[in-house]
């Protein structure tokens, strides 16, 4: 059975860790001075990579090459140690799922094990996923171990919801914030990936793919995973049809009717739209986010450079063309209408209703 897209292409060392390049640059000198913390809090959204660099920090404190170490701030991924990590197959380094360990007793044991010396690594490490679901307790009893931590230890806490984690626990680590990444950076990585598997995907499915991740990059690679799993290949009607979510050109040529006030090309476009068995409460909300990124636009040439980290360079000048065309005030109206479709699509049997009747009130 082959591996998962996002296990396979796992970074193995830090100059594969895309978008959180001061995270790397802190970690490569901590690497070369042999100047690790006993304990971590990575925090920040879904797929950044928190986890893959917990391993890595892993790699770094137990691999075996010193001059990898002290010259690259980098893993040598040749030793045995850091191919045991890569595997998952290192006794000494111990990932625990919060999400499922969440009790007082399952920390007792980490607090048990701690204790212990490594078998056959430097440094025990312990990785804690998802730690914003340890209970109350759990978290009172590795504050005791985060208190007095074992020189041979060192505890790393992933988590998505760093405001859940007590002060008491994040004031005894060091802090580290992942970065959403951009859509450049998950296009140009599933680039890699498809160029390597030899995978024949137009460039707008790969586009596609990289926008409904949401700056995940491990959802990517599952959708990219999902996508080929049948023949290697495939096109943005396919991808749209798997995910079921339309592509940015949809939204753009239906902006293109509204902007050209083209009332019956805009309900002939839905209805084929939902012929073809598209979500169309989702489409409304891409509606949404692609006319409030036009207004935005109209309102503040500068909001460009924010919408660089969402957007690819052709996609930005196709809403600085929309933001020229049409009032601030209908605009605004228009938005107002699709918000109140959106509300009311959710839960209707009839679901192209809504958005059709915010298209006739406003063209």
């Amino acid at each position: 059975m082959s591996l998962a897209l996002y296990r396979k292409y796992r970074p193995k060392n830090f100059d594969d860790l895309i978008g959180q390049s001061y995270l790397v640059d802190v970690f490569r000198n901590a690497a070369k001075k042999k100047k690790l913390a006993h304990a971590y809090i990575f925090y920040g959204p879904r797929g950044t990579g928190k986890t893959t660099t917990a391993r890595l920090v892993a790699k770094i404190a137990n691999c075996s090459s010193e001059d990898s170490l002290r010259k690259l701030g980098e893993p040598c991924n040749r030793c045995s140690v850091c191919r045991e990590i890569d595997n998952g197959q290192a006794m000494d380094v111990i990932e625990i799922d919060a999400a499922s360990n969440r009790g007082i007793d399952e920390i007792r044991d980490l607090k048990n094990s701690i204790r212990l010396f490594p078998n056959s690594c430097r440094y025990k490490v312990f990785i804690i996923d998802e730690a914003h679901m340890l209970t109350k307790e759990a978290f009172n009893a590795l504050l005791k171990t985060l208190e007095e931590p074992p020189e041979h230890a060192i505890l790393i806490l992933a988590t998505t919801e760093y405001e859940k984690i007590p002060a008491t626990i994040s004031s005894r680590a060091q802090r580290f914030h992942f970065n959403k990444l951009s859509l450049a950076d998950i296009i140009g990585k599933l680039k890699i990936i498809i160029a390597k598997e030899k995978f024949k995907i137009t460039n707008d499915a790969t586009e596609l793919i990289a926008s409904a991740a949401e700056g995940s990059l491990r959802d990517a690679e599952s959708l990219l995973d999902q996508v080929v799993s049948l023949s290697g290949e495939a096109d943005l009607k396919v991808v749209e049809n798997i995910i079921g979510k339309v592509g940015f050109k949809r939204i753009a040529d239906l902006t293109d009717l509204i902007m050209n006030r083209n009332l019956s090309g805009s309900l002939q476009f839905l209805h084929q739209l939902n012929d073809s068995g598209a979500n169309l409460t989702e489409f409304n909300k891409e509606l949404i986010n692609y006319l409030r990124r036009v207004l935005a636009l109209s309102c503040d040439k500068n909001m460009e450079a924010v919408f660089q980290k969402d957007l690819i360079k052709d996609e930005i000048g196709k809403i600085k063309i929309h933001s020229q065309k049409i009032s601030k005030e209908k605009l605004v109206s228009l938005l107002q209408s699709l918000i109140r479709a959106y509300s009311d699509m959710r839960y209707s049997p009839f679901p192209h209703i809504p958005i059709e009747l915010a298209l006739i009130e406003n063209l």
